[in-house]
């Protein structure tokens, strides 16, 4: 049997009727830049992460960027980060002239381990960038109580956690900034890349959004140097059919996640833990084995898709030799890299593909 690791014709083809409509509607009316349907997104992502204002641009990278330009962070200021997340969350603090200054992770979230946040702030630290890796947020209190006590902005990377909720708080309303993404891949994805901002700051979402049109307002006069980063009117209209479906979609991929979690519980391997304050929406199922090459190698052979979110933690990335650190300076965060692979969880799995899933990796690992 062959198990893709995402299948997005299968989302498609049954919302078929609505995503076309909703897409030649943008062409029928040909506003195609910033055009009603960007507003309306914006509206109902607000309403749906509990938050005043939500900016639409071009990518969950520019959402990032923008938050980081806007909550003042400047070249050579310091951004304190995850060392274990997509490239982005530090890309993104470099090409304002900032430095990521990474730390380890929480061993069974994957998450950012808080405790070790403060003794990493100095008097260059402008904000924490917490990653709600794989659909989880991080423990955001006392993320939220060094922030406070150094007066330092707090930009959530929820690129991978829209509808996830921290002790009933949704995942973007916590910090200054909520950052998502809608790359196609994502529990909320696009037909292309697209991004969202989320604040309860009337100031700071006025700024993201001048950032976004080159810095203008009004048009053609510029008080600050800003971007090309728009969410496209087409974008829009797709998510707003999606977004309808988003908790349907949620609630299948948490059942998927109790199916391996019950299937798994008595494997050397370690299955996602979910924190009894969080609300999991299960963007990635992740697995850790020790054998993680073999493994892969193994599910390539059975025809099971499957990815490694992230084999080179931030810190040993090339890019960064600049910054000092060496292999050990962040053990789980190196560990992890050699152990996770992620698997189906997609909400139209079936429930014959995912015993299939499940009866490989237990053979493997059971062999």
């Amino acid at each position: 049997m062959k198990v893709p690791f995402l299948d997005l014709k299968r989302q498609y083809g049954a919302i078929k009727k609505e995503m076309d409509e909703a897409v030649f509607s943008v062409l029928s009316n040909t506003q195609f830049i910033l055009g009603p349907e960007v507003k309306s997104l914006e509206e109902k992502i607000a309403s749906y992460c509990g938050t005043k204002f939500a900016i639409g641009v071009a990518s969950g990278t520019d959402a990032l960027l923008l938050s980081l330009r806007a909550g003042g962070v400047k070249s050579g200021d310091e951004v304190v980060t995850t060392g274990f997340s997509f490239f982005a969350s530090a890309g993104v603090i470099s090409r304002l002239g900032a430095n990521p200054i990474f730390v380890d992770i929480d061993p069974e979230t994957y998450n950012i381990n808080p405790d070790q946040i403060e003794k990493k702030v100095t008097p260059k630290t402008k904000a924490i960038m917490p990653v709600y890796l794989f659909g989880q947020c991080a423990n955001m209190d006392p993320i939220m109580e060094v922030a406070r006590k150094h007066n330092l902005k707090v930009i959530e990377d929820a690129a991978q956690a829209i509808g996830a909720e921290y002790k009933g708080k949704k995942a973007g309303a916590i910090g200054e900034f909520g950052c998502f993404s809608f790359f196609p891949s994502k529990n909320l994805g696009g037909a292309g890349d697209g991004g969202m901002v989320v604040t309860n700051d009337p100031e700071l979402a006025e700024m993201v959004r001048i950032l976004r049109v080159h810095g203008s307002k009004p048009k053609y006069y510029h008080s600050t140097i800003g971007y090309n980063s728009r969410l496209d009117t087409i974008q829009a209209a797709i998510l707003s059919v999606k977004l309808k479906y988003l908790d349907d979609w949620t609630k299948k991929r948490r059942e998927h996640a109790e199916v391996y979690n019950s299937a798994f519980k008595d494997l050397d391997m370690i299955t996602p833990k979910e924190e009894n304050f969080n609300y999991h929406i299960y963007n990635q199922y992740t697995i850790a084995v020790k054998n993680r090459d073999e493994l892969r190698n193994y599910l390539k052979e059975k025809q099971i898709g499957h990815d490694t979110y992230y084999p080179v933690p931030l810190h040993l990335q090339e890019c960064y030799k600049f910054l000092g650190y060496k292999k050990g300076d962040l053990p789980i965060s190196e560990k992890k890299a050699e152990e996770v692979v992620s698997i189906p969880i997609y909400p139209e799995l079936t429930e014959e593909e995912q015993e299939y899933v499940i009866s490989t990796i237990k053979g493997f690992v059971t062999r």
